[in-house]
């Protein structure tokens, strides 16, 4: 790949900066205004030559969403590059309802391997494209919050907005 675009939002959590090739997929985004962070969450070989600031088609899926339709983001393309599993598993990741997050070992089952509960929480830290493939959905046993690249305080608000608990002004 040579040229991606990138652009920042402002969202209610926060500001939201996405990447896109020149198909208009999603290959990072995340709860940052630094461009640096973004393309840091992908390998050095997907790494685009050369990033252009400009408008891409993914960031009215991100206002849709944040205006109260939770399935805008579901159909927005996302580009990533793993192991079969960590395809697998992103792909997983986006089938996961708004509202009914899995634990680790649960989503382990999905992905045909009940044991592999770490390799499980391995493919969530290993999502670059946050929202659109919502790894923010996947807690520890017990409910507990786990990991998030962008903070616990937005994957809180995420699963939040998304059970239809009202936000705090």
């Amino acid at each position: 790949m040579t040229t991606a675009t990138i652009q920042t939002i402002d969202t209610p959590d926060g500001a939201f900066t996405i990447l896109v090739d020149d198909a208009q997929r999603v290959l990072a985004s995340g709860w940052t205004g630094d461009a640096e962070r973004i393309l840091g969450r992908l390998r050095a070989a997907e790494r685009p030559s050369s990033v252009r600031e400009g408008e891409t088609d993914a960031a009215a899926a991100v206002r849709a969403y944040y205006g109260g339709d939770l399935s805008a983001i579901d159909g927005v393309p996302v580009s990533q590059h793993g192991t079969a599993m960590q395809r697998a598993g992103w792909d997983a990741l986006r089938r996961i309802e708004p509202g009914h997050p899995l634990t680790y070992a649960e989503f382990a089952v999905l992905l045909g391997s009940p044991s592999a509960v770490r390799a499980a929480a391995s493919i969530c830290a290993r999502n670059a494209p946050a929202l659109f493939v919502p790894c923010h959905r996947v807690l520890r046993t017990g409910g507990a919050l786990g990991g998030f690249a962008w903070g616990l305080d937005v994957k809180r608000a995420l699963l939040d907005r998304e059970a239809g608990v009202p936000a705090l002004v």
